[in-house]
């Protein structure tokens, strides 16, 4: 069952209830039976019970911690996503019929007749390693299931979680498709190796610790067959079948569960917290000792609510973003910031020698999230200033190609600059860095900007200018289609 969060409240009463769409009194107490809501999964019948004492307390909205029946599963939840389990149960029965969830509700009338007799306690051991601990950000979800969001037969609440209603996850190829070979091994799980050992560079040796990798789009897939050729043998997995050459693939708590430092690469921090606690998501698969390093550009908050839930469990982790794009990926070229467990940085060092150029470490959680957006807003207004330059000649009767001549060969002349310029004047839009995912990074340094009161007036305009290209259809294209913003 997936996580969640927010503050925990005292034991004092909270009165809330919906009735009509309105709220009503109804005391909330320690002990309590509650339906609890997680995300897009169906209400589950938990109890409220006292958090173990070493778990720090989220920051959010007032909340209580819920051990869920039927699951190995505890979270904070949020007051307004919880009902009490009496009033509710029919309702909740009617709109749920999986297997898994019926025996939790047996779990419950079992609970409930064994305490007729004897006082049941459920509170959570007071120890770190605690199975199931949880905490992190809740979003705001609604109770009843929605059309694109149905209450299917086979069991919704441990449905595969990051399908996007895919029905089943898959290993996916894509770039690398030609320079691996599958290895089904005996334990199911599914690994890839380099089809040549050959090509292991000589200058790296690589760890003997067992590697797993979740997402393999434009980055993940160039960061794996990197990390192939010098040698390391890779467990991947990816949430969707679309492409050619996909394979079956395990769960994220699979992969967490069978290799000893997983990393893991996705789009924005709403996949990023749902990869972790989700249903078979990675915290599922985090014991002491198990390696987690978050390859996503998100912002400070997700990243340490991420941590927190990791460390819960006993396990470790590394936040390591990249800068680059699906080329430097591919090349072994990309800059990898880290922060977190110094120890665990010293661990990947083989890996981060084969997926990059250069790796920084920057202390404590949530320095290479913040590091990362202030890159990737000085990278994306320059975008927008390029393209908007080279509309401004085209409108005055320049032309753009000299005005890239005379740039290339100035101050400001770069790869980067040559390369973008290049998509412009030959219309090829083919993504290397998405769109929609610059236009996601200048928001949230936007709001990096907005928390400490500092000003970001040209990223703000920059971001205006992206929203316009995704209006018009551009988000799938490269960054460089902010062009079309221009001229439309």
């Amino acid at each position: 069952m997936g996580g969640a969060g927010a503050t925990w409240c005292s034991r004092r009463p909270v009165r809330r209830r919906w009735l009509g769409g309105k709220m009503a009194a109804v005391s909330l107490r320690l002990g309590d039976l509650v339906w609890g809501k997680l995300g897009r999964y169906p209400p589950w019948p938990g109890k409220i019970v006292n958090p173990p004492k070493d778990l720090k307390k989220p920051r959010g909205k007032k909340c209580f911690f819920v051990k869920f029946f039927g699951t190995e599963d505890h979270a904070w939840i949020k007051v307004e996503q919880l009902k009490p389990y009496h009033a509710h149960k029919e309702e909740m029965i009617k709109i749920n019929k999986g297997k898994r969830f019926q025996q939790a509700v047996d779990a419950v009338e079992e609970f409930l007749r064994r305490a007729k007799g004897k006082d049941q306690d459920l509170t959570i051991p007071e120890s770190s390693t605690v199975k199931g601990v949880m905490a992190g950000p809740m979003a705001a979800f609604k109770w009843q299931p929605t059309v694109s969001e149905p209450v299917k037969d086979a069991d919704p609440h441990f449905h595969h979680f990051l399908l996007s209603q895919t029905e089943k996850p898959a290993v996916c190829y894509q770039a690398i498709t030609k320079k691996l070979k599958i290895c089904e091994e005996e334990t199911g799980s599914t690994s890839i190796q380099a089809a040549d050992s050959t090509a292991v560079n000589g200058s790296i040796t690589p760890t003997d610790k067992k590697i797993g990798f979740l997402g393999l789009g434009l980055m993940g897939s160039g960061i794996v067959s990197n990390l192939l050729k010098m040698g390391h043998t890779v467990t991947v997995w990816n949430r969707t079948a679309e492409k050619e050459g996909a394979r079956l693939g395990r769960t994220p708590a699979e992969v967490v569960s069978t290799c000893d430092i997983t990393f893991a690469c996705v789009s924005d921090p709403k996949a990023a917290k749902d990869l972790v606690l989700g249903p078979s998501g990675v915290l599922q698969g985090i014991r002491p000792g198990k390696c987690y390093v978050d390859m996503s550009t998100v912002d400070a908050d997700t990243v340490t609510e991420l941590a927190q839930v990791i460390v819960s469990r006993g396990g470790r982790f590394l936040e390591a973003p990249v800068s680059g794009n699906q080329q430097l990926s591919n090349d072994g070229m990309l800059v990898i910031l880290a922060a977190g467990d110094r120890g665990l940085y010293e661990d990947c060092s083989s890996c981060f020698q084969a997926m990059g150029k250069t790796s920084f470490f920057l202390g404590e959680v949530g320095n290479a999230a913040k590091m990362m957006l202030i890159v990737n807003m000085v990278q994306g207004s320059f975008m927008a200033t390029i393209a908007e330059g080279l509309t401004l000649a085209q409108v005055t009767g320049q032309s753009q190609q000299t005005l890239l001549d005379i740039l290339n060969q100035g101050q400001l002349a770069s790869i980067f600059l040559d390369q973008k310029c290049q998509n412009i004047l030959q219309g090829n839009f083919k993504p290397d860095f998405y769109l929609k995912y610059i236009q996601k990074d200048l928001r949230l340094a936007i709001a990096l900007g907005d928390a400490v009161n500092h000003p970001t007036p040209m990223a703000a305009a920059a971001n205006e200018v992206y929203k316009r290209a995704k209006a018009l259809d551009q988000s799938d294209n490269d960054m460089s289609a902010v062009y079309r913003a221009y001229i439309h």
